[in-house]
């Protein structure tokens, strides 16, 4: 036990010193899947003080080709992810002090969970939940290390308030390509790239090189061998409601939340985005055709899945036909639709 972290030690750029900085410091992961489960595990052999791991969903049989830290008993009993996580990383590094919560991610259940957390890595789904993690970050001023991938794409980029742009300079609008894991698949190598890459960035923060932290927005798709990496220093906008000198945290706020509501009577519930998304019906129509029937005008898709039918309009309004459960029709329409 006394030697567990010399390997770590002997790289100069954390040493002991850094390490004691590692051991004393609170990482916070939101998302509990692929990039979650990575980086939880490579934190927690690192030896992180503390780590908070928060994710709504249960493991299934889909999840094992790339979320290292579940097993077939996880998903036979359909698991929560943070408590199989959970268990997991005890056995592997029993000095870390692991909290989880099993919740939706959202400006009020995220704000408690703020206090003393020293960095937070995102590892959720979709960009509702990191544009609220964006604001609550400048907000607090509270470093985090974005990171997504899909196919065998992946991105990240690394967010200090007060010194970086945010992530609401890098992207005016939400983008809404239509692409998931779930409708054009996910290789674990896409995966592993972006985690090493986000812990990489966080065990940075955590020791206090911060001159040390990536300046790029990095992007590559490890099947084409293409790489690349996009100097994004002077994006950063006076004006940004997010970070800007007046900021107003826009995304806190209830009407850029994305809403749910149950259509009385017509046993479906409808989501309407913030703002219009106008998708590509034609691509969109090709992603989700493994799904189900498809039926489309120039006005809105149809698809005709097994258990519900899915109503996609040109504006983004969306209507799941079939459930009255909001939390499985939100599921529903991050997974299809990012």
């Amino acid at each position: 036990m006394q030697n567990r972290y010399s390997r770590q030690q002997l790289f100069n750029s954390i040493g002991q010193a850094g390490q004691q900085s590692i051991q004393q410091k609170h990482v916070l992961i939101i998302g509990a899947g692929a990039l979650g489960s990575a980086s939880a595990e490579a934190l927690v052999r690192a030896g992180v003080g503390k780590l908070t791991l928060i994710d709504r969903d249960y493991v299934e049989w889909s999840n094992l080709q790339r979320q290292q830290l579940y097993t077939e008993q996880d998903a036979q009993e359909k698991l929560p992810k943070v408590i199989a996580a959970k268990t997991r990383l005890q056995s592997i590094n029993k000095e870390v002090d692991i909290h989880v919560a099993i919740m939706d991610a959202c400006t009020e259940s995220l704000l408690p969970l703020l206090v003393g957390v020293d960095v937070m890595v995102d590892a959720t789904d979709n960009f509702d939940v990191r544009f609220v993690m964006n604001d609550l970050a400048q907000k607090h001023r509270i470093p985090w290390v974005y990171g997504s991938c899909v196919g065998s794409y992946g991105a990240t980029y690394t967010i200090v308030p007060g010194t970086t742009p945010c992530l609401h300079c890098l992207l005016k609008v939400m983008p809404h390509t239509g692409m998931t894991c779930d409708t054009v698949g996910i290789i674990s190598p896409t995966v592993q790239i972006v985690a090493a890459y986000q812990v990489a960035e966080v065990l940075k923060l955590l020791v206090g090189d911060e001159k040390a932290l990536r300046k790029s927005y990095l992007t590559f798709d490890v099947w084409q061998n293409q790489h690349y990496e996009i100097n994004v220093e002077k994006i950063r906008q006076e004006d940004c409601p997010s970070c800007g000198s007046k900021p107003i945290y826009p995304y806190l706020s209830y009407e850029n939340q994305t809403k749910l509501e149950i259509l009385c009577g017509r046993d479906a519930v409808q989501i309407r985005p913030p703002k219009p998304i106008y998708y590509q019906l034609e691509q969109l129509a090709n992603q989700l055709r493994p799904y189900g029937e498809i039926q489309k005008n120039p006005y809105l898709l149809s698809c005709q899945a097994e258990d519900y039918r899915i109503v996609i309009f040109q504006d983004g309004r969306v209507v799941i036909h079939g459930i009255q459960d909001i939390q499985k029709a939100k599921s529903i329409y991050y997974r299809l639709l990012g």
